[in-house]
C-alpha cells in the first residue's frame, strides 16, 4: 500500500474535483424529454374552392405532399402585401399604422420582450458569479467561545471582499430542456405578436376599403337626393297648373325624404368608420380629415397556393408549434426530478479586522460546498409529487397538440371561405353591373313616358328605386369584393408583395 503524504492527497483533491465535474459535464448531453412529433394532418393536394376560382394557382416554390413546419419570419415586419392593390392611399395609411399605431406598438414592444427573453434563457447554462464588499459585526457569547455560562462575550467587526460562484450541472438535460421551452415560448410570443401586426394591417385595408364603399354610397344617394329634389320642384309647377294631382307631389316628397334619411344615415356610418380608421392609425378623429376616392371594381388575383404551404405562412400556427415544442420540454423538466441534481458552489476573497489589513495574503478565505464543493441532492420520496408533475407536464403538452390541429383546420377553413367569397362575389358584381345598365334603361324609359304623357308617375318612381338600389348593390359587392381580398391575404399569413404576385404596380 502507498500511502499519500498530506501535500500529495492535497493535489489530488483538486484533480478528482475537476473529474467529477468532467464527469457531470458528459452526463449532461442526455435528455429526458420526448422527441417532439408534430401532429400529422391529410393535407389536401388543393383547396376545394381552388376548382373555380382563378385565385388559387400553385406558387412554384410549392411541393405538393411536403410537410413544412411553421417558421415565422425573424423580421418584425412581414413584406407590404397591400402593394398589391397599387393604392397610394392604402400604402401610406399602411406606412403610418405601423409608425404611429398603438396596436402595431404593441405588437413591435411584444416583438423585443420575446427576443430579450431568448437571451435571458440562455444565461441558466452559465454559472452565476457574485462578488461583495463590506463590513459585519458580531457578538458572540462566552460559550458559544467555549467559556461556559455566565462568562464575557466578544464583539468582533469583520470586513470582508469575496466572490460567490453557483453553477447547477446538467446532469440528466433538467437545464438544457428549460433553456429550451423558454426559447420555444419566446418564438411562440414572436409568432403572436407578428399575428397581432398582420391583423392590424388587414384592419387597416378592410377600414380603408369600406370608408370607400361608404363614400361612394353617400356620392350615389347625393345625386339621387338632387334628382329627387329636382322632381318635386317640377311636379309642384305642374300642380300648380292643374297638371298632376297632389298625390303625385306627396309620393315625390315622400321618395326624397326617404333618400336624405338614407343619406343620413350612411353619413353616420362613414365618420364611426373614419374614426375607427384614425385610432389604428394613432391619430385622434377630429385631427383627421381624410378624404377617399369612391369604391372601384377590385380585380386583384392572389394566388392561394397549396395547402402544406400554409404550414409556414401564418403565424398563428407558428406560435401554437413553439407552443406545443414548449410544454414538450417541460415534459424532459419534470421527468429529470426524479434524478440527482448536482450543484457547485463556492466562494473566496479576503476577512480581516482591519480594513487596512483586507488585502494581505494572510486574510485570504475560501468556502467549498459539501463534497468537494458539490452539493448531489438525490430524491428519494416527496409522496408522489413528481409523478403527478410528469402527469400535468403530459397533460399540459396534449392540450397544446389539440389546439395546434384546432388552429391549421382553422386556418384551412379560412382560407377555404376567403376563395368562395371571392368567387361569388365576382359573380355578383357582373350580375350587378348587368343590373344597373338595364335598370338605367328602364327608369330613362318610364321618364320618357312620364314626359309624353303616356305613363304615370308612379311607374317612374318604381324605375328609379329599382336604379338606385340596383347601383347600390353594385357599390357593396364591389366594397365586399376589396374585404374579401384582405381576407384571403390574412388567411395566407400575409407576406405578399406586387412582385411575388406579377402585379403590375410592381413595375412602376
Amino acid at each position: 500500500m502507498n500511502l499519500l503524504t498530506p501535500k500529495q492527497a492535497a493535489a489530488r483533491g483538486p484533480a478528482r474535483a475537476s473529474l467529477a465535474v468532467l464527469c457531470a459535464l458528459f452526463v449532461s448531453a442526455c435528455s429526458l424529454a420526448p422527441r417532439e412529433e408534430r401532429p400529422t394532418f391529410d393535407v389536401p393536394a388543393g383547396y376545394a374552392e381552388a376548382h373555380a376560382s382563378p385565385q388559387a394557382e400553385a406558387d412554384a416554390s410549392d411541393v405538393a405532399g411536403t410537410w413544412k413546419p411553421a417558421e415565422p419570419a425573424d423580421g418584425a415586419v412581414p413584406s407590404p402585401w397591400w402593394n398589391l392593390f397599387a393604392d397610394a392611399t392604402l400604402v401610406q395609411l399602411q406606412e403610418q399604422a405601423l409608425a404611429a399605431g398603438p396596436d402595431a406598438a404593441i405588437a413591435m414592444a411584444r416583438i423585443q420582450q420575446a427576443r430579450t427573453l431568448t437571451a435571458r434563457s440562455q444565461a441558466a447554462r452559465f454559472p452565476s458569479l457574485d462578488v461583495g464588499f463590506g463590513p459585519t459585526r458580531q457578538r458572540s457569547s462566552g460559550a458559544e467561545r467555549g467559556n461556559g455560562d455566565g462568562t464575557a462575550g466578544s464583539t468582533q467587526t469583520l470586513w470582508r471582499a469575496q466572490a460567490e460562484v453557483d453553477y447547477e450541472v446538467d446532469l440528466f438535460g433538467k437545464v438544457s430542456a428549460g433553456v429550451a421551452a423558454a426559447r420555444a415560448d419566446a418564438g411562440q410570443q414572436t409568432a403572436l405578436a407578428q399575428q397581432m401586426l398582420l391583423l392590424v394591417q388587414a384592419d387597416v385595408a378592410r377600414t380603408y376599403f369600406s370608408l370607400r364603399q361608404l363614400q361612394a354610397e353617400q356620392t350615389l344617394l347625393r345625386d339621387t337626393v338632387d334628382l329627387r329634389a329636382s322632381a318635386v320642384r317640377i311636379l309642384q309647377e305642374r300642380l300648380a297648373v292643374g297638371a298632376v294631382a297632389p298625390s303625385l307631389v306627396d309620393q315625390a316628397r315622400t321618395e326624397l325624404l326617404d333618400a336624405r334619411t338614407e343619406l343620413s344615415a350612411l353619413e353616420q356610418q362613414h365618420a364611426l368608420t373614419r374614426h375607427a380608421l384614425a385610432v389604428l392609425l394613432g391619430q385622434v378623429p377630429a385631427a383627421f380629415p381624410l378624404q377617399v376616392e369612391d369604391i372601384t371594381a377590385t380585380t386583384v388575383q392572389v394566388p392561394a397556393g397549396l395547402p402544406s404551404a400554409l404550414l409556414e405562412r401564418r403565424p398563428d400556427i407558428a406560435a401554437a408549434e413553439r407552443a406545443m415544442a414548449a410544454d414538450n420540454a417541460r415534459i424532459g423538466v419534470a421527468r429529470a426530478a426524479f434524478f440527482p441534481s448536482l450543484s457547485l458552489t463556492g466562494s473566496a476573497g479576503y476577512a480581516s479586522s482591519e480594513l487596512g489589513n483586507l488585502t494581505r495574503w494572510s486574510q485570504r478565505t475560501f468556502l467549498l460546498g459539501p463534497l468537494v464543493g458539490a452539493a448531489l441532492n438525490l430524491p428519494l420520496f416527496d409522496g408522489g409529487k413528481r409523478r403527478a408533475d410528469v402527469a400535468l407536464a403530459h397533460a399540459r403538452h396534449d392540450e397544446r397538440v389539440a389546439e395546434y390541429r384546432r388552429t391549421v383546420l382553422r386556418a384551412f377553413a379560412e382560407v377555404e371561405d376567403a376563395l368562395v367569397s371571392i368567387r361569388t362575389l365576382d359573380e355578383r358584381q357582373a350580375h350587378a353591373q348587368d343590373a344597373g345598365q338595364t335598370s338605367a334603361r328602364v327608369a330613362a324609359a318610364a321618364r320618357a313616358r312620364f314626359d309624353a304623357g303616356d305613363a304615370d308617375y308612379l311607374l317612374v318612381v318604381d324605375a328609379e328605386r329599382t336604379h338606385l338600389r340596383s347601383r347600390q348593390a353594385l357599390i357593396q359587392t364591389e366594397g365586399a369584393r376589396a374585404r374579401a381580398t384582405v381576407d384571403l391575404v390574412r388567411a395566407l399569413g400575409g407576406g405578399w408583395d406586387a412582385r411575388s404576385a406579377g402585379h403590375p404596380a410592381a413595375a412602376r
